[in-house]
């Protein structure tokens, strides 16, 4: 697990960081410290908030990469899982094998988009899920 996610760890952290930086200089920002709100609830109800939502899509898009780098690992650590099975299929060539972890990992693709999409709503009240205007 760590050395699937040490590197992307550190990728999102650059990402986050920088997110909150381009978050706290907006103006909605000084509005809420003009208010009187506490330091931690401008930082967490209003920054990390809005920081948050080009965060999801960053982690959206690195899920399947971090599925992706199980065969390598797995085959670095000789672990048996679905990447050691992709593995000898492929050497094998069994077509079938192939095909359904071809298909399962496509299907995986897709839950973790729509996932996404459901967090964004859950995060921004802007979005919404039935595509129609306000």
């Amino acid at each position: 697990m760590i050395v699937l996610t040490l590197p992307i760890v550190a990728y999102f952290s650059r990402f986050m960081r920088s997110a909150m930086l381009e978050v706290i200089n907006q103006d909605y920002m000084t509005v809420a410290r003009a208010k009187g709100l506490s330091s931690s609830s401008v930082l967490y109800g209003h920054a990390l908030r809005n920081a948050m939502i080009p965060m999801i899509t960053v982690v959206g898009l690195q899920l399947p990469r971090i599925i992706g780098g199980a065969v390598i690992i797995e085959q670095i650590f000789a672990w048996p899982g679905l990447g050691d099975l992709t593995f000898k299929a492929i050497n094998q060539r069994d077509y079938p094998v192939i095909l359904g972890v071809t298909m399962l990992a496509g299907a995986t693709v897709m839950v973790v988009n729509i996932i996404t999409d459901f967090i964004y709503v859950l995060v921004d009240p802007r979005v919404s899920l039935t595509g129609g205007t306000h």
